[in-house]
C-alpha cells in the first residue's frame, strides 16, 4: 500500500486580541498521486487518488463503465514500475477465489502509480468501447467522457427489483459510524469516505478514504466485485459528501439500491435514481434526512 498521509511544514497564524501568533510546525496532509490505470499493457485512463486499496479502485472503476460485473473478470493485476525503475516481472496479485487473493512483494524502488489488469477473455472490446481522452481528476470521474451520451450507462443490475426496506433509525446512524472508521480523515481533515452497510444486519462492510470522493466509492464497489458480491442487494452505500449523478450511477451499477448522504444531491442524481428505482437519500444529519427517490424503502 501506498502513502496515505505525509508530513509537511506549515506556517500557523492565530489572530487574536494580542495581536497574530505566528509560528512554524509540522502537519499532515492526505496524499494525492496520479495512478494510470492500463489494461493488457494498453493505457486506458489516469486518475488523481489517494495511493492504497489501487487494485479496488481500478476493478470499482471498470464496474462502473459496465466492463466487468463479477471478481472472475479480473484475472490478474500487476503494479509498473514507473520512469527509471526496474522493470517488474513477476504479477504482484494473481486473482483465483477473490476473498484469498494476496499481494506478493514488489521491488522498493516500484513508485505504484501504474497498474496494468489482465481481464478475462471476450472483455477487450468492453474496454476499447470506453472513449477517455484525457486525464481525469480527483474531483471529478466522468471529465474524460467523449460525449454526453457517454456518462449514462445501462447496469446489469435492476435496483428497481430489491425488495430491500431501511429503519430510518439506521440510516441516521451510518454518517457517524462511518466518520468514526476515517482513520485518515482525523490526520488530515482532508479525504472523503464512502461505505457498504448490510441493511438486514447494520453491519459495516466495507469502508473507504480518498482524496475524491468518485474513487472512494471505486474502491468500496472494487471490493465488492472481487469478493464476488455484485449485486450488492441489501445494502446501503454511505457517502461523506454530496450525492452526484456519478455517485448515484455508480450504486446502480453496482447493484446498490439505497444511496445514503449527508449532503445534497445533484438534480441528475435524483433524475436517475427516480428512473433506476434507487433509493437516495440527502442531508442525513442527526436525526433528520430527505428522502429523494424511492422513500418507500424507508422505514419510520
Amino acid at each position: 500500500m501506498g502513502r496515505v498521509t505525509t508530513r509537511t511544514p506549515v506556517t500557523r497564524i492565530a489572530l487574536g486580541a494580542d495581536g497574530p501568533a505566528v509560528r512554524r510546525r509540522a502537519d499532515t496532509v492526505a496524499v494525492e498521486e496520479p495512478l494510470e490505470i492500463r489494461i493488457g499493457g494498453e493505457p486506458l485512463t489516469v486518475t488523481m487518488r489517494t495511493p492504497g486499496h489501487d487494485l479496488e479502485l481500478a476493478a470499482g472503476f471498470l464496474v462502473s463503465e459496465g466492463v466487468i460485473g463479477a471478481g472472475g473478470d479480473v484475472r490478474a493485476a500487476i503494479h509498473c514500475g514507473g520512469p527509471a525503475t526496474a522493470p517488474v516481472a513477476a504479477p504482484l496479485l494473481t486473482i483465483g477465489a477473490p476473498a484469498t487473493a494476496t499481494l506478493a512483494p514488489a521491488p522498493a524502488e516500484n513508485t505504484y502509480n501504474v497498474l496494468d489488469l489482465a481481464l478475462a477473455p471476450g472483455l477487450q472490446d468492453a474496454v476499447a468501447g470506453i472513449a477517455r481522452a484525457f486525464a481525469t481528476t480527483s474531483a471529478c470521474g466522468v471529465c474524460g467522457a467523449a460525449s454526453i451520451d457517454a456518462i449514462e450507462k445501462h447496469s446489469r443490475h435492476d435496483v428497481s427489483g430489491d425488495a430491500v426496506t431501511v429503519a430510518a433509525s439506521l440510516l441516521a446512524e451510518l454518517p457517524e459510524r462511518l466518520r468514526a472508521g476515517q482513520a485518515a480523515f482525523d490526520k488530515t481533515g482532508g479525504l472523503h469516505a464512502a461505505a457498504l452497510f448490510d441493511v438486514a444486519t447494520g453491519e459495516l462492510l466495507v469502508l473507504r478514504e480518498d482524496v475524491g470522493r468518485h474513487n472512494a466509492v471505486d474502491k468500496v464497489i472494487g471490493w465488492a466485485v472481487l469478493e464476488d458480491r455484485l449485486p450488492s442487494a441489501g445494502t446501503v452505500l454511505q457517502v461523506s459528501g454530496r450525492a452526484s449523478f456519478e455517485l448515484a450511477q455508480k450504486a446502480v451499477m453496482a447493484g446498490i439500491p439505497i444511496l445514503s448522504a449527508v449532503s445534497a444531491p445533484s438534480s441528475l442524481a435524483v433524475d436517475l435514481a427516480t428512473r433506476s428505482g434507487l433509493t437516495l437519500v440527502g442531508f442525513v444529519r442527526g436525526a433528520s434526512m430527505n428522502v429523494y427517490a424511492r422513500p418507500d424503502r424507508v422505514v419510520v
